[in-house]
């Protein structure tokens, strides 16, 4: 297995060079899952477990994912093939998350979607919206029926004390400082993509095949090395120097993502420093339907009287993630 092959060669120069990252790596992999239980990645999972962090993608139900999953010349969907390897990965990740990506396709799935996560054993599903130009007139309004339909299920029936959805964060909708808050969300210069014939890219997303109308960009390559005058542009990168004027003053500014790679490829020129807008309306829908959700589920645990007790394991949460 040529992934086995890389990695062990990471770890002999960390070794030989007594490097400081020796013993302190992470091999992170995103996978469909179909093939987690085979022998080869077995194996490959036990030797290197401790250094390892694997998440399968799975998009929610069965009728879902067939939708999009299916086997190459057939419509035969994956679902079966890979749900039956979840017990094995819930074993071996017992913490492990997956990430559900939301389209103007599979806006009416959400809900059912999600919960069907938690059933199978998914405690943390983090989901996010295109930032590509798909949106359709209504798309909003249908997104936040869903979420809050969602936020229903899970307040309701108290799935929030094991279980979490990204689309629900506390913080999420509020004005940002133009000073302190001025940061880059994106990670594009900093995570560098490489293809088969050995040239960089500033993430996957620049490369040729992600691209729909501008020409990749290549930032090095294996043999001679990384031009740093390509690079700089991106990281000097921050919120105000990309953004217009609109999202800079916007009430409900945080939590409110882009792709550094869609910012480029949407642009009028090839340029980083030109933010795509198209999810702005998919994230206000995402911030009514968020104060819905936690407006219903603090006036319900003020009821119960739970809701000190609630901030403290929030808390104990968050230590323990730090």
């Amino acid at each position: 297995m040529v992934i086995d092959q890389i990695c062990d060669y990471i770890k002999i120069e960390l070794f030989k060079r007594n490097h400081k990252w020796f013993n302190s790596y992470r091999f992170n992999f995103s996978t469909n899952g179909l093939n987690y239980h085979s022998d080869k990645v077995q194996n490959f999972i036990k030797k290197n477990i401790d250094h390892l962090s694997v998440t399968i993608t799975i998009d929610g139900t069965k009728e879902l994912h067939d939708t999009n999953r299916v086997y190459k010349g057939t419509n035969n969907g994956s679902y079966n093939d890979v749900v039956k390897n979840i017990p094995l990965y819930l074993e071996q990740f017992p913490v492990a998350a997956t990430k559900v990506t939301i389209t103007t396709s599979n806006i009416e799935f959400i809900k059912d979607s999600v919960l069907h996560l938690f059933s199978i054993g998914i405690h943390e599903v983090n989901i996010n919206c295109v930032f590509e130009d798909v949106w359709k007139d209504g798309d909003d309004l249908r997104l936040e029926n869903q979420l809050m339909e969602l936020a229903d299920e899970i307040i309701d029936n108290e799935l929030y004390i094991n279980n979490s959805c990204s689309f629900f964060w506390e913080y999420l909708g509020k004005p940002m400082d133009k000073v302190t808050d001025n940061s880059n969300w994106c990670g594009a210069g900093n995570m560098l993509a490489v293809d088969a014939a050995g040239n960089f890219y500033p993430c996957t997303r620049f490369a040729q095949f992600s691209l729909r109308s501008k020409k990749a960009l290549i930032v090095g390559n294996v043999n001679e090395g990384l031009d740093f005058n390509k690079l700089r542009p991106l990281l000097s990168l921050d919120r105000c120097t990309q953004s217009p004027q609109e999202c800079i003053d916007c009430d409900v500014a945080s939590g409110c993502a882009w792709c550094q790679g869609e910012n480029y490829d949407a642009a009028d020129t090839p340029t980083v420093f030109q933010r795509a807008t198209a999810i702005c309306k998919m994230h206000k829908a995402r911030v009514r339907a968020n104060n819905y959700y936690w407006n219903k589920l603090y006036r319900k645990l003020e009821l119960e009287g739970e809701r000190e007790e609630f901030e403290k394991s929030k808390r104990k949460s968050n230590d323990i993630i730090c």
